[in-house]
């Protein structure tokens, strides 16, 4: 993690966007977004020892704080402008916040992107209304074909970051989280483009200018940690924070960063994984990869927050229930109690049904079980035992290990 502190200033007088905007903001938009809970987490304090919050931008209508930022911008729309229509690109949350609210102010709207986007954002931004076109590899190849197709129809752009009124709107995040909290020392916000923590930053220092604010990016999408440092970390690859996969971060939000985040985290997809099963199976929620970045580098490096009282953006919830289970399946892989085993055996009666009494015995339950006769190197006399079998816990998987060892049958993990 890197620590940016010693070239950083509370100094606000300058910046694209001003806490009076963000207040101004908050007026706009309020009755019509959520403000969500910022709720204390007895359980996830314990674990990571400091004091969090968590604030639940999920239950936002669209599982997404994005609603903020595309709220004020589209109501800032003259009603020339508003009959045009709107069109944006995105990952899936702000396309389903320009798309929702669209709909409510009656504005025409087109969505572009990328390919790839999970399904469920692409179905939601759908049913609000919007005309959805899936193109391009990446979000900067969306935003290119997004302003073409848009200046071709006379369309207003609505960028997802960098622009003034998006951030004012994200920032209102930071002025209910110190309004709820007051006495936080650090909020931890993802980033992507950076819309949401630098209008967090900015709200947030304008109440109280001592406070830290960390940014956390993906590992595979290291932008703003690459444009804040002059580095060249290379950014590629599928993560499961695909909200916040953004090679290239706002030139608005890169200056107000520069001057007001404190660190920037970056976290691998373990980590994220890890972050994301912790929330559904501690705090009941489901978040998405990217809103639980926070989290995650909370998770990863806890002794940097001992003793703090620590503010987490759950940004967003919207992830494919698929992605959910295989994350949560290969948490418990992780934690020891999902396991597969392969085990050499003679192959007539009886033999399955010894290992199962055996397993049994051990308290370990068998959840699949296949049999690999031809394609083994294996004696032919032999077969290959494939099984899946749950345990409490890696202390478990331990002892059921040791027993059929002892037992005289050869089980490797695999």
């Amino acid at each position: 993690m890197a620590d940016l502190s010693q070239s950083m200033s509370c100094d606000l007088s300058g910046l694209p966007v001003a806490p009076g905007d963000i207040h101004a903001a908050a007026e706009t938009i309020r009755g019509a977004v959520v403000e969500t809970p910022c709720s204390y987490s007895r359980t996830l304090s314990n674990i990571c020892g400091c004091d969090i919050w968590l604030k639940f931008e999920n239950l936002q209508f669209t599982s997404s704080f994005k609603e903020r930022g595309a709220l004020n911008r589209l109501t800032a729309l003259t009603p020339e402008e508003r009959a045009r229509g709107v069109i944006a690109m995105s990952a899936g949350n702000h396309a389903q916040g320009v798309a929702y609210h669209a709909s409510r102010l009656n504005i025409p709207a087109t969505i572009v992107m990328p390919v790839g986007t999970p399904m469920v954002k692409v179905e939601n931004t759908k049913h609000h209304g919007a005309e959805v076109v899936v193109t391009g590899a990446t979000l900067e190849e969306a935003a290119a074909f997004a302003r073409s197709h848009g200046e071709a129809r006379g369309m207003i752009f609505v960028h997802p970051y960098d622009d003034p009124l998006v951030i004012a709107g994200q920032g209102t995040v930071g002025l209910e989280m110190l309004k709820a909290v007051p006495e936080l020392d650090t909020l931890v916000v993802p980033i992507g483009g950076g819309g949401l923590i630098s209008g967090t930053a900015i709200a947030a220092k304008s109440i109280k200018p001592s406070l830290r604010v960390l940014g956390v990016e993906a590992w595979l999408y290291p932008s703003m940690y690459n444009a804040i440092h002059d580095g060249n970390l290379p950014a590629r690859g599928d993560t499961l924070a695909e909200g916040i996969a953004v090679k290239l971060p706002g030139k608005l939000t890169t200056e107000i960063v520069r001057r007001l985040v404190d660190d920037i985290a970056l976290v691998n997809e373990a980590e994220l994984e890890r972050a994301v099963a912790a929330l559904i199976s501690i705090e009941k929620t489901v978040v998405e990869g990217a809103g639980a970045a926070g989290l995650a580098a909370l998770m990863s490096d806890p002794s940097r927050f001992a003793g703090q009282k620590v503010g987490l953006v759950l940004s967003g919830g919207n992830i494919d229930t698929r992605l959910i289970a295989s994350v949560l399946t290969r948490e418990l892989a992780r934690e020891g109690r999902l396991t597969q085993l392969s085990l050499d055996i003679p192959d007539r009666p009886g033999q399955l049904a010894a290992v199962a009494a055996l397993l049994a015995e051990a308290g370990a339950n068998i959840i699949e079980v296949s049999h690999q006769r031809t394609f083994s190197d294996l004696p032919a006399k032999a077969t290959l035992l494939q099984l899946v079998i749950e345990t409490r816990d890696s202390a478990h998987l331990d002892e059921v290990m040791a027993r059929l060892s002892a037992s005289g049958l050869s089980a490797r993990c695999t």
